[in-house]
């Protein structure tokens, strides 16, 4: 998160960036509202931001490998990378595409989001990118680790395995 000045949250009404929706998540005692980025939202001109995003080479490895894969291992084992998009921050210049600015109350500064945002057309791309990424950088460090991010792991769900119980805590 970024403090923003209220003159750089200001849009133009036909600004395709301009599509925030809240989603109402009730369950138990409390009711989560998160922000729901729309960047296939349509403008006056009938264009949206999603119009203009590149949405980056297909690098995704296919599902029907990825679970084949999996239901070969004699002991399986399945992660899944929790809030991935908000872990991966946006170049900082690059985030005034997205533009995603809000505040608790009128007494506090705005603040911008600076990770990828669900709802754009190159999110998916750029999860993926980045888990490629880091496994080659640490691919030294933790090779068993780095295989299984290139080879098993299918956006944010790691589902792998291996032979033995042995190995399973090493890996």
């Amino acid at each position: 998160m970024d403090n923003v000045q209220p003159s750089q949250a200001l849009l133009d009404a036909n600004d395709p960036t301009k599509r925030h929706l809240h989603a109402l998540e009730e369950r138990g005692l409390t009711t989560k509202c998160r922000v729901v980025f729309d960047g296939s939202g349509k403008d006056s001109s009938g264009v949206s931001l999603n119009d203009h995003l590149q949405i980056g080479p297909p690098i995704q490895r296919d599902l029907i490998g990825v679970c084949l894969r999996f239901r070969q291992h004699q002991y399986v084992i399945r992660a899944d990378i929790e809030k991935m998009f908000r872990g991966i921050q946006v170049f900082k210049p690059h985030t005034n595409y997205q533009r995603i600015v809000w505040r608790k109350n009128e007494n506090e500064p705005l603040l911008r989001l600076l990770t990828v945002t669900y709802g754009l057309a190159p999110s998916p791309f750029l999860a993926v990118r980045v888990l490629k990424q880091l496994a080659e950088d640490h691919s030294q460090e933790f090779p068993a680790a780095a295989h299984v991010l290139l080879h098993d792991g299918y956006v944010d769900d790691i589902p792998t395995g291996c032979p033995h119980l042995k190995s399973s805590k090493s890996s």
